[in-house]
């Protein structure tokens, strides 16, 4: 059997039971690192299952599924994924592998961060397309998600950003060279986040992401430590947010009343939430 686990979005208590159970019942176990993080490494893990933990980095997920599907017709192997295993398009490639191969798959849920954002206040059922927004660069600079923040806006949906992660990346010039040298990790802020969103919006003018638009910041949603803090994106482009994983949300053109007394208390300055609220919203 190969078991795909979620471990949800804070730390090596955060697995399930049924999540526990197939880690301690499986011959391997595999962790996916680079598409989110949890709070503790991999030690941590590896103490509270009492199993070892062997990292699957992009490149051996990608490209070398075989190694992680091995024998897994007839030994229990555990992928364990941050979040939901169904949070990324990665891990559905996998459960097709594995179906082609005949290895029976049992998919173990837990938290991931396209639920448990309704801790900003906004009601899940009002979001719309979540979105991702990736590092700038000196020559590549993608606008196409504005297309998607645009459209639900249009229909009055909130939209979940997704920001940018990059970890074991090479520069182009070690790539080129074929040198094994990696960059450190790179988590992007919400603060780079409404900053390219802005850039995006004074070339594209079209008034989806202005600086009065209101939005939330979050960061470690479902920690101890989460941080959330609602306001225009002039105000957001300031906040220190602190540590990684962080996200934001853009709150649509049809806040509920309901929702904007929730948001409320995480207001930067609830006096020009409150006046962006009653200018945008008609409350």
């Amino acid at each position: 059997m190969l078991y795909i686990v979620g471990l949800g979005l804070s730390d090596e208590t955060d697995i399930t039971v049924k999540g526990l159970e197939a880690v301690k019942n499986s011959e391997r176990v595999y962790l996916e690192a680079y598409t989110s993080i949890l709070t503790v490494g991999k030690e941590k893990l590896e103490e509270y299952y009492g199993k070892e933990v062997i990292v699957a980095d992009r490149e051996m997920v990608e490209s070398d599924s075989d190694s992680i599907l091995a024998n897994a017709d007839s030994v229990n192997v555990s992928f364990l994924v941050v979040g939901d295993p169904y949070g990324a398009t990665t891990h559905t490639d996998l459960v097709i592998r594995a179906r082609e191969l005949n290895i029976p798959v049992q998919v173990i849920h837990n938290a991931s961060i396209m639920n448990a954002v309704g801790a900003c206040g906004l009601q899940l059922y009002n979001f719309g397309q979540t979105i991702s927004i990736v590092f700038f660069t000196d020559t590549w600079r993608p606008d196409s998600f504005y297309d998607r923040i645009k459209e639900n806006k249009d229909i009055g949906l909130h939209t979940l950003c997704l920001l940018d992660i990059k970890v074991k990346e090479q520069s182009i010039e070690n790539l080129a060279r074929g040198r094994l040298i990696y960059e450190p990790p790179r988590y992007m802020t919400v603060n780079q986040a409404v900053e390219q969103l802005l850039e995006i919006e004074e070339n594209r003018n079209e008034g989806i992401c202005t600086p009065d638009s209101l939005a939330i910041g979050c960061a470690r949603i479902g920690t101890d430590s989460q941080k959330i803090v609602a306001g225009p994106l002039r105000e957001l482009v300031d906040v220190d947010f602190g540590g990684p994983l962080h996200s934001l949300v853009l709150i649509g053109s049809r806040m509920h009343p309901m929702e904007a007394d929730f948001v409320r208390a995480y207001a930067a300055n609830p006096a020009t939430f409150d006046e962006l609220v009653k200018q945008q919203y008609k409350f």
